[in-house]
Order: structure tokens, then sequence, then C-alpha cells
């Protein structure tokens, strides 16, 4: 690339210059010019899509009370406290020691995304873990729908706090998606969270579930595509290697669900594999996006050359 061409060339000229580019681009003995974040798996990815699902099943659960369904909303109510409570158990894993969570709870830095989000994780999982036991216990049943509507009230944050964090990074694959990232994990977390209600509520309750399952399976689509649409150069990670087979697989389950949305009221059947592949969709969305990260993170490449063409366009 001669530096003369847009940085938004397409078609077949973009590929041979991407190809000249990355024939020529050289690093200092071909090593990484940023650090590989040594975030653990499966615990960050469990971390990203418990949080998420957790967050989005709040509003389910808040759906389901409005509507008078007191089975969708105790399924509301078991994936909130289920999921938020294992995401921070798969945070304290990740960090190695219980103190250092807590640590985080010592300042609250709004300039920070992690102080942030640790400040919306933990009061979120009270809530919801109050709630769960107040209704299944049958005991101070008002103060159940108390924590459940304040813990609702946190869920939009709990859906996308986890993007946030990441993109705030300086890994190339996060922070140059940083607009989209929160659409993606926001959609994605509605289809996790209709999706197991779906699959778990009686049909006749089913129908917020089935919205849910639905609109975020589609919205997890169409925001992918722009995520990838917009990414520049960036968007190689997210189309190749184990990153780029594991979201073309998250997008094949996130239609599958649909599908399934679309005819669970008619059968069992469908409502089982909108259930599995919402789940196994929004799984392999929030892993695909880390692995994409990570994969930006090793390759030089992807840290200078964005860096050199969004100066270009700058001047």
């Amino acid at each position: 690339m001669t530096g003369n061409e847009p940085a938004g060339a397409t078609g077949a000229g973009a590929a041979e210059e991407a190809d000249g580019e990355r024939a020529t681009f050289r690093s200092y003995y071909g090593r990484p010019i940023i650090k590989e974040p040594t975030w653990k798996v499966p615990d960050v990815p469990a971390y990203l899509y418990l949080g998420g699902m957790a967050g989005a099943s709040s509003v389910m659960g808040a759906l389901a009370q409005l509507r008078g369904y007191s089975r969708l909303r105790r399924v509301g109510l078991l994936c909130v406290a289920g999921g938020s409570g294992a995401s921070v158990l798969a945070l304290i894993h990740d960090l190695g020691r219980p103190l250092r969570f807590l640590n985080m709870l010592r300042v609250f830095k709004p300039t920070s995304p992690l102080s942030v989000g640790s400040w919306i994780l933990a009061p979120f999982s009270a809530l919801s873990g109050a709630a769960a036991v107040f209704e299944f216990t049958e005991v101070a049943r008002p103060l159940g729908n108390a924590a459940a509507w304040c813990a609702a009230l946190l869920a939009p944050a709990m859906t996308t706090y986890t993007a946030v964090l990441l993109a705030d990074t300086a890994v190339p694959g996060w922070h140059e998606t940083r607009r989209e990232l929160p659409f993606v994990f926001a959609f994605s977390s509605v289809s996790a969270a209709g999706s197991l209600g779906t699959m778990l509520a009686p049909r006749a309750e089913a129908g917020p579930a089935r919205r849910m399952a639905l609109v975020g399976s589609l919205g997890e689509l169409v925001a992918s595509r722009v995520l990838e649409h917009r990414a520049g150069r960036i968007a190689e990670v997210y189309r190749s290697g184990r990153a780029g087979s594991t979201l073309r697989a998250a997008r094949i389950m996130a239609t599958g669900c649909a599908v399934g949305a679309v005819f669970a009221r008619r059968g069992t059947s469908a409502a089982i594999l909108a259930g599995l592949c919402g789940t196994a969709a929004s799984i392999a969305t929030r892993y695909g996006v880390f692995e994409a990260g990570r994969e930006s993170a090793r390759d030089p490449y992807y840290t200078v050359v964005p860096q050199r063409e969004a100066r270009q366009v700058e001047e």
C-alpha cells in the first residue's frame, strides 16, 4: 500500500493492498506491540455470558410479573440468581483470590469501566439473590418484589458493561469495535434470556420470552454484521481462525433460535430448539469476541497499521 489510496478501499484492490501491507509489515524482532490479555478461558468468556444473560433475565422476570405469569417470573428469577452468582464466581476464579474482587469495591471510580462494572455486578447479584430467596421461601414477598425491581433497573448496564470493559483496553480487536460491541452484547443477552424462558416456562406463559428470543437473535445477527462491516482491517480477526469459526457457528445458532422462537408456541420441540440454539449462540458470540481480541493483540500488524491509516485520514 502506497499510502495514497483511501483507507476504506474495498473489493479485489483492497484485498491486494492488505496482502501487500502485511507482506511488508514488520515489528521489532517480530514481537507483539502490546501484551496479550492474561484472562483465563473459560472463566472470562463464562463471566461475559452469565452476566449478560442474568441482566436480560431480570427484565424478563419483570415483564412476566406485569403480565401475571408467575411461572415465567420464577424461571427469570432462577436465571438471574444463578447467572449473576456464577458470574461472580467465574470472575473471582479468574482473579485468583476472592479478596481481589472485594478490593475492587473499596473505591468507586467513575472513569474506570472495571470499577463501575464491579459496582454494577455486586449489588445486582445481591438483589437478584435476595429476590430469588424471598420468592421460593415465600417469606417477605413484598421485599422480594422490591429487590427484583431494583435489580431490573440495573439490568441494561449488566448486559452491556462487559463490552465497555473490553473496549476500554488497548486490544485492537475490542477497542476498534467499541461503538458496535455493546449492541452485540445487549442483543445476545436478550436472546440468551429469552431462549431459556422459551424452553423452561410453560407455553401459555412464555410469550414474552419468545419475543425476547426472536428480537434478540435477529438483533445479534444484524449487530454482528454491522460490527464486522465497520471494523475495517480489524474485521479480519473476526472472520478468520478460531474466532471466525466460532462466530460463524454463533450466527447459525442464532438463526436456529429465531426459527425456534417463531414456532415455539406450537410445540415443545421448537421451544427446546430455541432454548438450546439461543444459549449456544450467546456463549459462542462471547467466546468468539474474546478470541478475536486475543488474536489481534498477538499480531502487531493490527496494532500499528490501523493507527497509521487513522493518522492518514486525520491529515
